[in-house]
């Protein structure tokens, strides 16, 4: 018979408290996987506005759980063709370790492109809305630890100063495990 509080009520046993708290948390995180909408006065910007030309950034990527924080610079080179947009990302992060991705984004439609990076599974989606952009991608990134698979969901925007902020939630598995803000201007 299980036990039981005063009053007649029975006490969960620990194997149901821990799936009644897992259950929970995964609800929980179920509704953090978007960022925000910026807080800030932002300014219209499209994908091609925001990476065509030559643009320096710096940004930390941070996992409260893991208690791990890498920052990183990034130089990139963005060129528009057509409807095809091509940015090479020279990353320096600040273990050392230096890599160069390319993403090439190819327009759908208005407001939307498909993209593709070395690192990505599958095809990225974006999404322009005016004053925000959303890149959603799953990715296997490269760390001095070996290879993990990621989800990202960014938010792309351009704050009033003019300076490019791109704020992202990173995902294993389905659930928020990290943050990225990555900040740019042209250079």
């Amino acid at each position: 018979m299980p036990a039981s509080r005063p009053g007649g009520s029975p006490v969960p046993s620990p194997t149901r408290r821990l799936v009644l708290g897992l259950g929970a948390a995964l609800a929980l995180a179920a509704c953090a996987t978007t960022p925000p909408a910026p807080a800030v006065e932002t300014l219209p910007v499209t994908l091609a506005d925001a990476f065509t030309g030559a643009t320096r950034g710096r940004g930390v990527f941070t996992a409260p759980i893991a208690r791990t924080e890498r920052r990183f610079t990034a130089d990139l080179d963005g060129r528009l063709g057509g409807d095809t947009l091509t940015v090479t990302e020279d990353f320096v992060y600040d273990d050392g370790q230096t890599e160069r991705l390319t993403w090439v984004f190819t327009r759908t439609g208005p407001g939307t492109w498909d993209g593709r990076r070395e690192d990505t599974v599958g095809t990225a989606k974006v999404v322009e809305d005016g004053r925000t952009i959303r890149l959603s991608y799953i990715a296997d990134i490269r760390s001095p630890g070996g290879v993990t698979r990621l989800g990202f969901e960014d938010v792309i925007y351009r704050r009033a100063d003019g300076l490019i902020v791109n704020d992202g939630i990173v995902t294993r598995f389905g659930i928020p495990v990290g943050r990225v803000r990555f900040e740019l201007r042209p250079r």
